[in-house]
């Protein structure tokens, strides 16, 4: 080890029986000598004790370069409007970011229990109620008057709610409502709350956001294509509106330009 590492700061030999390594060092030469000797104490060899449990499901990011589908004739939003909404957008962010530390040291409600951050269905519950993530359907006279259950309907991303959020939370929870997207229909709590996280978000955009926000405007234009072929679907849908704002946020605030609709 002397011959392939030579010493840069050889030391001096001194007297063991002045040199005292329990107390702090008196000099320079002493501040060395203790160096050496807890660098001698260490290993050669140290292995990490890593715990599998705490690892996340998805270690690569796959980032696709795919584009949005056009929107159909007629359902594609105006560059005027586009723009309108991207003002709107920059402005609740800005004061989402001026309010967040007063409404972050706001205490919440009994009721409002925010799951943990790797609590995938606890979270799809908490922001989409028991409601939608179990398919409950409901009856008319509910549907008239749905009252204030939260836990059947969804709590709102209100700010005392979304300012308790770091970056990482907040990703992981649009990952989870975007993979549930994937798979369902575009319901309104859905867009409350994936317009409450990208509000959020904070620029410039890790890998993962990245490619979590491009997923989601490409679901979105799958999901306005169908505009077309279903009857179930029209113009005047509050879906359709709800599907351009999404796409328009990541295209055009975001700057991911390959997605815009473009007139």
């Amino acid at each position: 080890m002397e011959e392939l590492m030579p010493r840069l700061l050889p030391l001096e030999s001194c007297d063991t029986e002045e040199y005292n390594s329990n107390e702090p060092p008196r000099n320079p030469q002493e501040y060395l000598r203790q160096v050496q000797r807890e660098a001698s104490l260490c290993p050669d060899v140290v292995v990490a004790q890593i715990d599998p449990k705490k690892l996340k499901k998805k270690q690569s990011v796959n980032v696709s370069i795919t584009g949005c589908l056009a929107a159909p004739q007629g359902f594609s939003p105006s560059l005027k409007w586009q723009q309108q909404q991207v003002s709107k957008f920059s402005e609740v962010r800005q004061s989402v970011n001026k309010h967040r530390q007063h409404w972050k040291s706001q205490f919440l409600d009994d009721n409002v229990v925010m799951p943990k951050t790797e609590d995938e269905d606890g979270w799809k519950r908490f922001c989409l109620g028991e409601n939608v993530c179990l398919d409950i359907q409901l009856k008319e006279e509910d549907k008239v008057n749905p009252g204030l259950d939260y836990v059947k309907t969804g709590f709102p991303p209100f700010l005392s709610i979304v300012s308790k959020l770091n970056q990482s939370t907040i990703s992981a929870v649009l990952e989870y409502l975007i993979n549930w997207f994937e798979e369902r229909d575009f319901v309104p709590q859905l867009g409350r709350w994936l317009y409450a996280l990208l509000a959020c978000l904070e620029k410039p955009l890790l890998p993962e956001a990245h490619s979590l926000i491009r997923q989601l405007a490409r679901r979105c234009s799958a999901v306005r294509g169908l505009f077309v072929d279903n009857l179930k679907y029209s113009k005047d849908d509050d879906r359709l509106s709800a599907l351009n704002l999404m796409i328009c946020i990541v295209a055009r605030y975001f700057e991911q330009n390959d997605l815009a609709d473009n007139e």
